[in-house]
């Protein structure tokens, strides 16, 4: 029997042949705040520590607002690079092709833990060659604390149905960035880099 529009899109196929490797490619939505949520609370109690409240305070902003660039231009530069054949159009299935292909695989949308924590180490590393360890501490917690929301808000937007107009609205952004137009509605999170550098999602036009 052939499968339903819905299990197409929620059970995404092997993604290599061993078993080993294929189960780390699949991750519990709950992963990344298990990793990240402690990691962000020592990283403010070393900021708090050693800076001053207001300094704190500004360079988590800063930290959450570079993570709201960073995720609109990995989105749009790295995840929709998209080769059409070779290891490269393999490459994209693997980091989001599989995502567009499947987006209700609750275990295919958050990035595994040995992708994350070694691109979270390398961030860390330019965090504290620019700003110096001891702000590098306040700025990333507010980049991992935006790349939490962003983990949570994207779950939310395809496994549950929004009810305030806020996640209704990002809910309808992102669906149709996956089902009409791939080539805008990037930013998830923060919806409004798209209105900055063109990639909008356009308005539906009302109904006559």
């Amino acid at each position: 029997m052939e499968a339903s529009r819905t299990d197409q899109l929620k059970a995404s196929p092997r993604m290599f042949e061993s078993s080993f490797f294929d189960r780390l490619s699949r991750v519990h939505p709950i992963v990344p705040l298990v990793i990240f949520g402690p990691t962000i609370a020592v990283l403010l109690a070393l900021a708090a520590s050693r800076l001053d409240a207001t300094r704190v305070i500004l360079l988590v902003a800063g930290g959450y607002l570079f993570w709201t660039l960073t995720e609109y231009w990995m989105h749009r530069i790295v995840f929709h690079f998209e080769p059409e054949e070779g290891v490269g159009a393999r490459f994209h299935w693997i980091i989001h092709g599989v995502h567009h292909d499947h987006p209700n695989d609750p275990k295919r949308l958050v990035m595994p833990p040995g992708v994350s924590v070694p691109l979270s180490l390398a961030f860390f590393g330019v965090f504290w060659l620019v700003l110096g360890l001891d702000q590098a501490f306040a700025f990333g917690a507010g980049f991992w604390t935006g790349y939490l929301a962003y983990d949570s808000i994207h779950y939310h937007l395809h496994h549950h149905a929004p009810r305030t107009r806020l996640g209704r609205w990002l809910r309808e952004l992102h669906m149709r960035h996956h089902f009409q137009d791939d080539t805008v509605g990037f930013g998830i999170s923060a919806p409004w880099w798209d209105r900055v550098f063109g990639t909008a999602v356009p308005k539906v036009s009302a109904r006559r």
